[in-house]
């Protein structure tokens, strides 16, 4: 048996065991009423806000294809931020904004209108759409960038309309694209678990998720959480499934791959583009500005458990990655020397599982052996690496079919070890992906507020724990503090892993 087979069967083991295991350690199935409530509330929170992600990243992603202005590669660089920031920060800058002393409802409170509470459902699909619109509009904007450029100016010397120009050039782009975009902002809405902790609001506003931590957490209703997670296993592999069977764009034919972007209309159309670039940029800078400057303060005041929290985190950030990324290029080199469906498989499989389902299975596996906060970091690693696994994997399949397209042969007529393949060849050129990938590993296991919150005990706090257990306390100017340093110590993780890989690929 290959390594790679070995890898794959381990994953689907791991995965498949925890389901099979939570499906066998529930009492019963069926749903009290509490229960019914938390999966409607989910289901509607997720669709929600994976339909409102979508619809604005629509004009949004075409405002950003069709202007050029001063700061635009940067605004759109921006955009990847939200995905590799920790969840917890993201709700406190929302918090810092739309809080009860924030400045929305200073403003509200001045002309004389009732408070907003960011508290509930609107609370919650507001902070997923923050998370999920810059994914959704980056996706779009490289269906817009993959329209022949030249086709838009054809149109307008045809004097066609703009409306026209939509209905026959752009449409067909966002017909292919929108149900696969809607879908993985669902599958990514239904396990956002530190959002529905810390926005919730209640029993009305409760997700599965949340379901599954307090009866684990709280109520120790084994049986309870068991079935809650068996039900989320269920809901997120049939969300995968049928994401992987939405049809990707049938392209536009052969064009000329003019550079630049195509013509752009004026009048008021350019007015309502500014009023859409400049709408987004607030919602995604504001928060997270707010939430920097109110952390600056308490720097000077920050609670003692923040250095431990902080090695603590990093610790299990850097051995996520490293898991990660080993576990994805044994995998993606697998799959890229020929057919190999189960390893494809495998390495997507924990897409149909959250990292509060892993560790609910985990947490009933080793009870009966070991004090699960024994082992909170270990698992978190693991849960994160595993989480991260599909990501990785993506980015190394496509460059390692290359390679091994390019130089398989080659190598082969050398006599070349696999040894010295792998050191002279395959690193060399996967190394900007590989480490690209590791530190997107990295920054989301920094910011992971899923599986610790199950295992961790009193002593063995991470830092997006400590700034959920401030921000559930009010301390809000220390959670700020706290978040301050998460941020950078995830970014400079991210920055770090990034450049090495710049330095060590081949050029």
């Amino acid at each position: 048996m290959t390594v790679a087979r070995a890898l794959a069967l381990g994953i689907a083991a791991l995965i498949l065991g925890s389901a099979l295991l939570l499906a066998q350690r529930a009492e019963t199935w069926a749903l009290a009423p509490a229960d019914l409530g938390a999966l409607r509330f989910t289901l509607t929170q997720a669709g929600l806000s994976a339909a409102i992600s979508a619809l604005l990243a629509v004009p949004l992603a075409r405002a950003l294809h069709r202007r050029r202005f001063a700061g635009r590669g940067a605004l759109i660089s921006l955009m990847a931020a939200p995905f590799a920031l920790p969840f917890v920060v993201a709700v406190l800058g929302l918090l810092t904004i739309f809080g009860r002393s924030g400045p929305v409802n200073m403003i509200l409170a001045a002309l004389g209108l009732p408070a907003f509470s960011i508290y509930g459902l609107h609370g919650v699909v507001m902070a997923n759409v923050f998370f999920n619109l810059p994914l959704a509009t980056r996706i779009l904007l490289h269906g817009w960038q993959g329209i022949p450029a030249e086709r838009f100016r054809l149109a307008q010397s045809l004097s066609m309309p703009p409306a026209a120009q939509f209905r026959h050039l752009e449409l067909p782009m966002l017909l292919a694209q929108l149900p696969g975009i809607a879908l993985v902002v669902f599958l990514v809405c239904l396990t956002s678990f530190a959002i529905s902790l810390t926005l919730g609001g209640g029993p009305k506003a409760s997700t599965l998720e949340l379901s599954i931590y307090q009866a684990l957490r709280f109520d120790f209703d084994l049986g309870r959480a068991a079935l809650l997670a068996s039900l989320q296993f269920v809901l997120c592999a049939l969300v995968t499934l049928a994401a992987m069977r939405v049809s990707l764009p049938a392209g536009f034919g052969a064009g000329l791959d003019l550079r630049g972007a195509a013509p752009a209309p004026k009048g008021w159309r350019r007015g309502l583009d500014i009023v859409w670039i400049l709408l987004a940029a607030a919602y995604l800078l504001a928060p997270l500005l707010a939430a920097l400057i109110k952390g600056v303060p308490g720097l000077s005041d920050l609670p003692p458990g923040t250095l431990p929290a902080l090695a603590r985190s990093v610790a299990v950030a850097l051995g996520s990655a490293l898991l990660c990324a080993c576990t994805a290029l044994v995998l993606a080199l697998a799959a890229a020397r020929g057919p190999a469906r189960g390893v494809e498989l495998a390495a997507m499989l924990p897409l149909s599982a959250s990292g509060l389902v892993l560790g609910a299975g985990l947490f009933i596996a080793i009870r009966p052996f070991a004090p699960p906060e024994t082992l909170a970091l270990p698992i978190t690693l693991l849960v994160n690496a595993l989480l991260a696994l599909p990501f990785l994997f993506r980015l190394l399949l496509p460059p390692a079919r290359q390679i091994h397209q390019d130089y398989s042969r080659l190598t082969d007529s050398l006599g070349l070890s696999p040894t010295t393949r792998l050191r002279r060849i395959t690193l060399p050129l996967l190394a900007r992906p590989l480490f690209y990938g590791a530190g997107l590993a990295a920054a989301l296991s920094m910011g992971d507020l899923g599986v610790i919150t199950l295992f961790a005990g009193s002593q063995g706090a991470t830092l997006p724990l400590l700034v959920q257990q401030l921000i559930g306390a009010y301390r809000i100017e220390q959670a700020a503090a706290v978040a301050l340093i998460l941020v950078t110590a995830s970014f400079t993780l991210f920055t770090l892993l990034d450049r090495l890989g710049n330095r060590h690929a081949d050029p």
